[in-house]
Order: C-alpha cells, then structure tokens, then sequence
C-alpha cells in the first residue's frame, strides 16, 4: 500500500502539502480573531463565556442577559471544536506540565489547534482542487500543477500558517462548485445535494459567503450559456431541480446563522453590524452615521475601497498574489482556445472577485487589517488564479518564449514573496509603518526585515520602531521568526533539550517533504495522461 501510495501522483501532493504545511507552523493561532474563534469553540463545550470581560470594550458585543458575545459566525469555531478537545486532553499530559504552568505561548492547546486544523484544511484543499481541475477537462499533471500554484504560489500558502478563515472559505466553496458541476454533467442529485451543503455550511463562517453560493449558480449558468448543446439541453428544468434542492438547503443554514443571532443578540433580522456600530458610536460619538461602511468607492484615490486592492502599495493584489496579473494574460491569450466550462469558469471568478470588493468596499478597514494582502477578497483572487497554470501546462507547446519565460518568473517570484509572508508574525510591517508612514511598498520591507533578521542587523537599520514594543507581547512575537522552533527558543521558557528535539523533527520533516517532491516530480514526468 505505501509503495502504492508512493507511484501515485495524489498520495504524493497530499503527503507533500501535509509535510510542508507542518514545516510552515508557528504553533501559534496567527491573529486575535482566531483566537477568539477558539474561545468560542471553547465555550461551547466548558461553560466559559465567549468573550472574557476584560477584553471589552476592545471585542465583543452585549446581547442577551447582559453577557459579552462575540461577533463572529460559528463555523471556524465548530472547525476547531475537535482539535480543541484534543488540544485540551494534552496540555493535563505531565511531560509538558511545567510548561503549562508557566502559560507560555505557544499554548499547548494553540500548537495543537493550529497545527491539526490547517494541515487538514491544506490537504483537504489539494485533493478538492485535483478533483475539480479534473472534471474541467484537465489532465493528472495539469491538475496537480494547479493544486500546487494554489498552495505555495498564492496567498493560500500565508493563511496556511496564519490561521484566519480565508481557506476554510475556500474550501468550501471549491468542494461546492465541484460537487455542483458534477451534478451539471452527470446528473447525480446527490452531489447537488451535498455542494448545496457544503456551500450552505460557508454561511455559518461568514454571511457575504452568500457572494459564493451565488457564484456557484452563475458558474453553473455560464456552462449552460457557452456549451454548443445549450440549445437542445433542457436547462428549465434544470433550473428548477437546482432550485428546488439548493434553495431549502441554504435556507437551513441561514435559519441557523439567525438562531445563533437570536441566541446571541435577540435578533432575527440584524447582524453583529449593526450592534458594533452602536455600541462604537457610544465609546466614540463624533464617528460617522454610516459607520462602518462609512468609506468610499473612490474618494481617497489608492486609498479608496476599489482602487486600493489594485494599486495601494500595502495591499496591491499585483504584489501579493502576482498570479492575478498572470492569469490575466494567460485568459486572453488562450481564450479561444478553452472549453465551454473553463470559459464559464474565467467568467463566474472576476464576477465573484468584483462582488466582494464592491461589498467591502465602503468599510472601514477594507483591507481587514492585520492581514497580508486584502484579507476579504485573497480568496476570490486565489479562486481566480487556479486555471492559471493548468492551461499554461495544456498549451505550452503553442505559446512563446516571451510567454513562458514571463510565466515562470513571475511564479518563481509569487513563491518567493509568499515565502516571506511566512518569515514574521503579520504585524510586523503595519506597527513600523506607523514610523515609517504611508505609502509603505510592505513588500520590500519584509525583505529588508528578513536580510536584517539574518545579519542581526533590525536594530542597526532602524526597523525596531517604537510601536513594535508598546505592547510587550507582540514585540516577542515580530522580533523572532514565526516558526514553532524558533518561537519556543526565543520565548525562552521550554526547556532547551524540548526545542533541540523540534528542530531535529523539524529537519526529518523537512528531508522528507523534499524526498516525497522529488518522487512527485519524476511521477508527474511519467504520467502525462
């Protein structure tokens, strides 16, 4: 079975992303949002409150009985429920107890949930991925180079370690949009019923995953519109077998996220919105009426909620997922060339990407700061990107040196700035741009942070800034690098033998994620059917 497991390209990429991803931890949950995702997942099982009182007014509404809630949907939280009882069990484990006494980050129970929860969502990803690049008409080879562009040339590869909702998103909405389509070609009603589902269960994550269940019917749409058989085809009822199986599925879930709204808040109709912005507005009074959508499409230029993801320097999508300007290119020059359910494809994806910056456009914090990149569309630019280099792969032959030269560089750059995103806590930038002011290229200077880290050079060149310190935990936290090994020796509390062992499992781990990259290579030059 291992010998089976290891001839087979998709044993391969799963074992290889699971190794990987291991390798990329910090161990630690990557933002206060996540944070407060576990603590609810922790309340759901102990009797603690979602929200500690002294975390107001800072997070957390009122709602019912007076009690502080958190604002968030359910979904991480129930993601995480089980690597928290698991996380839970084994910090009792006496071979770590002082350890634990000392309540020294990484937490035990953190290093667990982080470590479990996003080697499962990043494997799970891969294999959706293959599945659905394969259904579009794409060979083992171009699917598999599509799983990988995905999960180390995208901002895929930093939510991977920075634990915040965006591939959970997407891998929902991926899962949804191939159980849906193969429901479209094959007829099975049970895989429309379970992408409904699964496509449903994105609205207990966050409620504008309502933008992907639409995607999904236009996706769906667009492959009726553009196959040379729409004609003859009986779409009407199609439409109305969709229709009737995904229009009660999702108004399940939609009764749930309200129920957990009315048990939270009191309330069927509103959201956390509208609750923070009141209670905002209490602690702040001069804060504008329309708050939090209280920015603009344009006004403010690169600062603005439109222009800023394109052209602002510390969020241009250009910068951080360069595979956005790539598939562009790769779109227009093949065209012509792709099926109709691709073409669907390029067309339902930039729809699903407008959607979303037009909705967050006025917040705010359009970005969702602290983030890398612009936290709330990184996952329809990703989604946008994934035929990327499966259709590079398909047409080699017929494009250009110019084209394949470009396409290489700029994802051998995409993977390298992805890298780096890893390299220190997310933070980081944002507390020195505070000295350093604005326009800030982030990009170059989380290069220049990493060749200083490396020369014991931070301090010397002025990247230790005031606001980097004020608070003292965050400061443990940018001045070291985010991986688990190097964060516990930094924080200086484990014991020195416990950190020496991490590293060497760290190396072993490391030897055979390469071993297993290697022997997926060779495969994949093999198995060109």
């Amino acid at each position: 079975m291992v010998r089976r497991a290891l001839s087979s390209p998709v044993p391969l990429l799963l074992i290889f992303i699971g190794l990987f991803t291991f390798l990329i931890q910090s161990g630690e949950l990557g933002t206060a949002d996540t944070t407060h995702r576990l603590q609810v997942a922790h309340a759901l099982w102990t009797g603690e409150p979602q929200v500690f009182p002294w975390e107001y007014p800072e997070f957390g509404l009122h709602g019912r009985g007076g009690h502080i809630y958190a604002w968030f949907g359910i979904g991480q939280s129930l993601l995480m429920l089980p690597a928290d009882l698991l996380g839970t069990a084994a910090k009792h484990l006496p071979l770590w107890a002082d350890y634990v006494d000392t309540q020294a980050d990484p937490a035990i129970r953190s290093i667990i949930v982080s470590i479990s929860t996003n080697i499962l969502i990043n494997v799970l990803t891969a294999l959706v991925v293959v599945r659905f690049l394969t259904l579009l008409g794409f060979n083992m080879r171009e699917a598999v180079a599509g799983a990988l562009s995905l999960a180390l040339a995208t901002t895929h590869l930093h939510y991977a370690q920075n634990m915040q909702e965006n591939n959970y998103i997407l891998l929902l909405t991926l899962l949804g949009f191939l159980l849906q389509l193969k429901w479209l070609e094959t007829g099975n009603r049970r895989a429309l019923f379970w992408g409904s589902t699964v496509l449903g269960l994105n609205l207990l994550t966050r409620m504008t995953t309502a933008l992907d269940l639409m995607a999904a019917g236009a996706l769906l749409l667009f492959v009726c519109l553009f196959s040379s058989q729409s004609a003859q085809s009986p779409w009407r009822e199609k439409l109305i077998l969709y229709l009737r199986t995904a229009a009660p599925i999702y108004a399940v879930f939609f009764f749930l996220d309200r129920l957990y709204q009315w048990i939270r808040f009191g309330s069927w109709t509103n959201t956390y919105v509208t609750i923070f912005a009141r209670e905002e507005r209490q602690i702040d009074p001069t804060l504008p009426l329309k708050y939090p959508f209280s920015g603009h499409f344009f006004a403010g230029g690169i600062n603005s909620g439109l222009l800023g993801p394109f052209l602002q320097p510390e969020k241009t999508v250009f910068l951080f997922d360069p595979l956005f300007g790539l598939t562009i290119l790769v779109t227009l020059l093949l065209w012509k060339k792709l099926t109709s359910v691709q073409r669907a494809f390029m067309v339902t994806t930039p729809l699903l990407v407008l959607a979303y910056l037009v909705f967050y456009g006025r917040y705010f914090s359009w970005p969702g700061d602290f983030a890398w990149g612009d936290r709330y569309v990184s996952s329809a630019f990703e989604l946008f990107t994934l035929l990327t280099w499966p259709l590079l792969l398909r047409h080699w032959e017929t494009l250009g040196r110019a084209v394949k030269t470009t396409a290489i560089a700029i994802t051998a750059i995409s993977f390298v700035i992805q890298c780096a995103s890893l390299a220190f806590w997310v933070p980081l930038e944002i507390y020195q741009e505070e000295t350093f002011g604005h326009p800030t290229w982030v990009i170059l200077l989380r290069f220049k942070n990493i060749v200083a880290q490396a020369l014991g050079k931070s301090a010397a060149w002025g990247l230790h800034t005031p606001a980097m310190y004020e608070d003292p935990w965050d400061a443990q936290h940018i001045t070291t690098w985010n991986f688990l090994p190097s964060l516990l020796r930094h924080m200086g509390v484990a014991p020195m033998w416990a950190v020496h062992v991490l590293y060497a499992v760290w190396a072993c781990v490391a030897i055979a994620a390469i071993f297993v990259a290697t022997k997926l290579i060779r495969t994949l030059r093999l198995n060109l059917t």
